[in-house]
């Protein structure tokens, strides 16, 4: 018997609750709020306050790929309970004992443990809806890796109007720039005399901790609702989507492929590109505009939304444009507001140049889970969309570390943009030497 949507039930409730999971995890792209914070409270550099987001972004990487093949072999609903509760108490303990034992300790927890939760949490809901929508692949997965980008958006529209936490931002405006200003004159700084008192420290700790616990309680309870449709289901219309994707290619047989490879490094390039911003996104804005942390938090807050938004409108738009047409368009996009962003300081202007490298940012997250649906297949999408996003993981360590390294040398960030602009414009060919592997590449892999 064929199982359709009538006999297996809601599937746009499943995949709601998918996006609700990714909010949770998509709060980790609001960590710019933390660095000023950090840096003025722990006499941390732009390097080391910068280091947690990069960790949690690389060990996402990693934990994608391990959750992916986990999540093959028993069901979604597991591995997203694991991973929302890794991701929880990840932030519970950062706030509980980083201002005691330092920034050593925010790396550990939030970095590598929180950052292995948020790749178990990420992959499930993606493969696991390409397999509910075969007829809309790129819209569903859009819709719920939106969720993800969505997560910095609500999030900071929180954490912004607790008074404690904006009076310490607002202190920790203060400290960055009387140190930028002694970098750039190349004076000595006294960072005591900025410094946060412990009183303000405690507030921007006790938001990681909050933050665990709502994590864990919503996390948990949505992750619940997760699992994969049985065996056999189809939805009117999807036969000839299902005959389009062909054959589903093993790990084994996709580790053999080019393919594999090149869809790896088109998602490694947008991301390097779009997180070297969003990994100092407060500071960046404050930079070019002269606006205060507390200003600029609550302006990408808004912002934000275009992550979240770029994954469902790229998603769809891919759908029609094709995979390997739509990431050309962003890369050139891109391109041309990286060239122009360290010549701008209006604060409507680079707002819209944040808003357009968010949508193409979250753009890829949209269309890659299709592109790699369409390739290979979706039997073992957990164990090779998984491997894909390593990728993320290696560019949420190569992008930052681009941009603290500029940033503690120079005082200014404006270095850093240039050199990308060129990266996507060499990128935008890159798309095109994609071909999907036709059926027999099994039996030559």
């Amino acid at each position: 018997m064929v199982a359709t949507p009538s006999s297996t039930g809601n599937r746009w409730g499943i995949a709601f609750a998918g996006v609700i999971v990714m909010i949770t995890l998509g709060t980790v792209y609001a960590w710019s709020l933390f660095s000023k914070s950090l840096i003025a409270g722990l006499h941390a550099s732009s390097t080391q306050a910068t280091l947690p987001f990069e960790l949690a972004i690389f060990f996402l990487g990693i934990g994608a790929w391990i959750g992916g093949r986990w999540q093959d072999r028993t069901s979604p609903r597991t591995v997203t309970i694991a991973g929302v509760l890794m991701w929880g108490v990840g932030n519970l303990l950062a706030g509980l004992f980083t201002q005691q034992l330092g920034m050593w300790w925010m790396d550990v927890t939030y970095g590598v443990l929180g950052g292995l939760g948020l790749g178990f949490g990420y992959i499930t809901p993606v493969a696991m809806v390409t397999k509910w929508f075969p007829d809309r692949r790129g819209l569903a997965s859009g819709m719920v890796v939106m969720g993800f980008g969505l997560g910095a958006f609500f999030y900071t529209q929180v954490i912004n109007r607790i008074p404690s936490f904006a009076a310490a931002a607002k202190a920790a405006t203060a400290y960055s720039g009387a140190r930028d200003a002694a970098i750039k004159a190349g004076t000595t700084f006294d960072p005591t005399q900025y410094a946060l008192t412990p009183e303000a420290v405690g507030a921007v700790m006790a938001a990681f901790i909050w933050s665990g616990v709502v994590f864990i309680v919503i996390g948990t309870l949505c992750a619940m609702v997760l699992r994969n449709p049985p065996e056999g289901y189809t939805v009117p219309g999807a036969v000839a989507a299902v005959a389009q994707s062909g054959y589903s290619f093993s790990p084994a047989q996709t580790f053999r492929m080019p393919q594999l490879y090149l869809l790896w490094l088109i998602l490694f390039l947008n991301v390097t590109a779009g997180i070297l911003v969003i990994s100092n996104a407060v500071p960046i804005y404050s930079e070019l505009t002269g606006a205060t942390a507390a200003a600029a938090g609550f302006i990408y807050g808004f912002l934000s939304i275009c992550n979240g938004l770029g994954r469902f409108f790229w998603g769809a738009v891919s759908d029609r444009l094709g995979r390997n047409m739509t990431y050309t368009v962003m890369y050139l996009i891109q391109a041309v507001i990286f060239f122009v962003m360290a010549g701008l300081h209006d604060f409507t202007l680079v707002g819209v140049a944040f808003a357009i490298v968010l949508l193409c940012y979250g753009g890829g997250f949209g269309v890659m889970p299709s592109f790699n649906a369409d390739f290979f297949g979706t039997k073992y999408m957990g164990a090779n969309y998984g491997f894909i996003l390593t990728a993320w993981g290696v560019a949420g360590i190569v992008g930052p570390s681009i941009a603290t390294f500029t940033k503690d040398r120079t005082g200014t960030f404006a270095g850093a943009l240039l050199p990308v602009a060129i990266m996507l414009l060499i990128a935008a060919i890159i798309p095109f030497l994609a071909r999907k592997p036709t059926p027999a590449a099994a039996t030559a892999a």
